[in-house]
C-alpha cells in the first residue's frame, strides 16, 4: 500500500473541449492530452491520483441525439441516468488512452483504470423541488409544451439573445459514493484512478435498499470533492479556465485570491462575490473538502498546474 500523498484532480469542461469549438473528437482528444500533460509532474513527484471530469457539453450532445433518433427513426430515448453513464463511459475512455500516450511519452508505466460511478443522492433533496440544471437542446415554446405535456419534462426560457427554451433538471447534493473503497485500494496501490465522471451517475436508495435511477445531474466539483474527503485524500484540485480566483472579477476592483482560509472563504461567499452558475460551488466544494479532513484545496488554469505560483489555494487556516 502507498504512503504517497493522493490528490483528487477534477478536470472542468474547458479541459475536455473549449467554448469556442465544435466538439469533433480530435478537438477534444487534444485537449485533453494537453490538459494531461500537466499531472505528468505530480506522478513524477509521488502523488497517487484519482481524476474526476465534467461532462456538460458531451451529454448535452448525447441528449439531443436521444432526442434527434426518436424524431426520425422512433428509437426510444433513453433516461438521463444512462446518459450520464454513457458519457462516463466514453470520456473515461478517451481520458485512459490519452493519459497512456502522454504517460508512455515520458517514460512512465502506470495502470489506468476506469470506474463507472454511481453517486447517492437524498430523494427529498429540496433540488428535486426546484429544477435549475439546464441539459440538452433549445426548443421553441410549441416544442417545450408538447414535450412537457408529453414527457412531463420541465423548461425555463433562456436568457440569450436567441430565446427559446431549454429543460432543466434538478442537482442534488451527492451524500455518498459507490465503490469508494475500491476506488482509493486501487489509487493508494499506485494506479491512477479515473472515477466520479460528470459528477457520476445519479441514484438513491429506496425503501426496500434497492438503488434506484434518479432523473438529475451532480456537480462534478462536489463529488469528486466529496470522493477526496470519504477516502482521505491529502490535496484537492480543480482545474478550470482562470489561474486564480477573483473577488469583483473583470472590474476596476478586481483582486486576485491567492490565498484562503475558511474564514475568509465564508464571508466572501456571503457577500455573493461568486456567480452561482461559476465560481461559486468550486469555492463551496473547495471548502467542503477541508471542513471534512482534507488539507488543501487548489483551484487553477488547467495549464498552470505545475507552476507553484499560480492558483487559489484553500485551507482551514492560512498557511505559515
Amino acid at each position: 500500500m502507498s504512503i504517497n500523498k493522493l490528490a483528487v484532480i477534477a478536470l472542468g469542461g474547458n479541459a475536455l473541449l473549449r467554448g469556442n469549438q465544435k466538439g469533433t473528437i480530435e478537438e477534444q482528444e487534444q485537449n485533453t492530452f494537453d490538459t494531461l500533460e500537466n499531472i505528468v509532474y505530480m506522478i513524477k513527484e509521488g502523488y497517487d491520483i484519482i481524476i474526476g471530469h465534467g461532462n456538460g457539453p458531451q451529454v448535452g450532445n448525447i441528449l439531443m441525439r436521444n432526442d434527434a433518433g426518436e424524431q426520425m427513426y422512433n428509437i426510444p430515448q433513453m433516461p438521463l441516468d444512462v446518459c450520464v453513464a454513457d458519457s462516463q463511459g466514453g470520456i473515461g475512455y478517451m481520458i485512459e488512452r490519452t493519459l497512456r500516450n502522454v504517460l508512455r511519452k515520458h517514460g512512465i508505466e502506470k495502470n489506468i483504470v476506469v470506474v463507472v460511478t454511481s453517486v447517492v443522492v437524498d430523494k427529498n433533496d429540496p433540488a428535486f423541488k426546484d429544477p435549475q440544471k439546464r441539459v440538452g437542446k433549445i426548443y421553441s415554446k410549441e416544442e417545450a409544451d408538447k414535450l412537457a405535456s408529453e414527457k412531463g419534462w420541465e423548461f425555463k426560457e433562456e436568457v440569450k439573445a436567441d430565446g427559446g427554451w431549454r429543460r432543466v433538471v434538478p442537482s442534488p447534493k451527492p451524500i455518498s459514493i459507490t465503490n469508494e473503497k475500491i476506488i482509493e485500494k486501487l489509487a493508494r496501490e499506485g494506479n491512477i484512478v479515473v472515477a466520479v465522471g460528470g459528477g457520476g451517475v445519479p441514484v438513491y436508495i429506496d425503501e426496500n435498499n434497492d438503488v434506484r435511477p434518479s432523473e438529475a445531474v451532480i456537480d462534478k466539483d462536489f463529488a469528486s470533492s466529496l470522493l477526496g474527503a470519504r477516502i482521505g485524500a491529502d490535496e484537492f484540485y480543480i482545474l478550470t479556465d482562470v489561474p486564480f480566483v477573483y473577488i469583483n472579477f473583470k472590474k476596476e476592483n478586481e483582486q486576485k485570491l491567492e490565498f484562503l482560509n475558511k474564514a475568509d472563504t465564508e464571508k466572501y461567499i456571503a457577500e455573493g462575490h461568486f456567480a452561482q452558475g461559476s465560481m461559486a460551488p468550486k469555492i463551496q466544494a473547495c471548502l467542503n473538502f477541508v471542513e471534512n479532513g482534507g488539507k488543501k484545496s487548489i483551484i487553477t488554469e488547467s495549464t498552470k498546474l505545475e507552476d507553484r505560483s499560480y492558483g487559489t489555494k484553500i485551507t482551514l487556516e492560512y498557511e505559515n
